[in-house]
């Protein structure tokens, strides 16, 4: 495995940048999820009571129809910055999980979840 090349500096800014993302997306659950006590980072989306007439009842569903994917897509958003964190606290974080070489400042900024170099992306969604 290759030594992490970055300066203490942006592995700060990295870290503080990842922990930010990781309340939001926290919070963005709490808004309308409970935990699931039988599972880690596995978050239920709530069926909201909006009362017990045809109307209300219709209401209930399009709205968790609306928060089960959005539940989903906060759930892997979530996932993808623990593991970020926890490659940071590994001493891994930034080293391209398929060539092992360091991703670039540029694109951890941009994505900071980011667990492969731009070349190896490339390769792998098959982009030109």
């Amino acid at each position: 495995m290759t030594k992490n090349p970055f300066e203490k500096t942006f592995l700060k800014e990295m870290t503080d940048t990842l922990t930010e993302d990781k309340s939001r997306l926290e919070k963005e659950l709490g808004q309308f999820t409970k935990k699931n006590p039988h599972v880690a980072g596995d978050f239920n989306a709530t069926f909201p009571e909006y009362g017990d007439k045809e109307d209300d009842n219709i209401q209930e569903v399009e709205q968790y129809t609306v928060n089960k994917p959005l539940e989903m897509t906060l759930e892997k958003s979530l996932r993808d910055v623990k593991k970020a964190l926890d490659r940071l606290k590994e001493g891994t974080y930034g080293i391209c999980k398929y060539c092992d070489q360091p991703i670039s400042k540029e694109r951890l900024r941009a994505r900071a979840t980011s667990g492969s170099c731009v070349s190896c992306k490339k390769t792998l969604t098959d982009e030109s």
